[in-house]
């Protein structure tokens, strides 16, 4: 795969996908949004990828936002169409199926914070900032920030956040959720790609199992997440893993995942 914007680089089971706009602090223009849906697509059909690291170029920032040039331009239907767009887009980093880990190496603000906020799991430099400032625009999040925040750091951290416009350094997004994990900055790639791999090397179809039943199951009652699971589980119990994986655990041996 070739883009302008992006850069896809490999490590065994292992896709690093930099956005690759530093001289605009890699903020989110159309054709980068377009190239990540792309991207995303075919890492998801490509069996030999297991797990996903999404970074930005350079040591400033991860994605400083949206690209304010195209939004001020925009009327008022082309706007909810840019953010739906966004939305959907973001939606199938977090329901791809394979573990995407955010490695927020500086700015995470706006559109940036919304997509680190789809991946998986979070790890921070601990020169990163986080923000949704678009109040200070005039704006609102676009990219789900007004529904991914309260939901990860609870409804009051998330009202001030938004609300303020302001930046948060990394050790505070750490203490209220956001962030699973701060790293010293030149340790933070490897540390991200060192645990893509432990994620890479796990069941393929329990891994593609558990993000489905957390992330459908979160948002309704309690029971329809247990029937779901229940569902879940009932579908691998009849796989080739299950029965490799328990197998390899009685034999104590490491099992041999064939994705089936």
């Amino acid at each position: 795969m070739t883009f302008d914007n992006l850069q896809i680089d490999r490590d065994g089971a292992v896709a690093v996908v930099i956005l690759n706009r530093p001289k605009v602090l890699n903020a989110l223009n159309g054709q980068t949004l377009t190239e990540l849906e792309a991207a995303m697509a075919a890492l998801k059909a490509d069996a030999a990828v297991g797990a996903i690291v999404l970074t930005g170029a350079g040591e400033k920032s991860f994605v400083a936002g949206a690209d304010i040039n195209e939004l001020a331009q925009q009327t008022p239907v082309e706007g909810k169409a840019h953010a739906r767009r966004g939305q959907l887009i973001f939606d199938a980093i977090e329901n791809l199926g394979k573990p995407v880990i955010a490695a927020v190496n500086g700015f995470a603000l706006g559109g940036g914070c919304e997509l680190a906020m789809a991946c998986t799991i979070r790890l921070a430099a601990d020169t990163a900032r986080f923000g949704q400032p678009e109040i200070n625009l005039g704006l609102i999040p676009g990219y789900a920030g007004s529904q991914r925040l309260p939901r990860l750091v609870g409804k009051g951290v998330a009202l001030e956040i938004l609300l303020t416009g302001d930046m948060i350094s990394a050790q505070r997004a750490y203490e209220i959720g956001l962030v699973n994990r701060v790293v010293p900055a030149a340790e933070l790639l490897a540390e991200a790609k060192k645990l893509a791999h432990v994620l890479a090397s796990k069941a393929p179809i329990a891994s593609r199992f558990i993000l489905e039943a957390v992330n459908q199951g979160m948002d309704v009652p309690l029971a329809v997440g247990q029937f779901l699971e229940t569902a879940l589980f009932g579908t691998i119990a009849s796989s080739e893993d299950m029965r490799e994986g328990t197998k390899a655990f009685l034999e104590k041996r490491p099992a041999v995942w064939k994705n089936k």
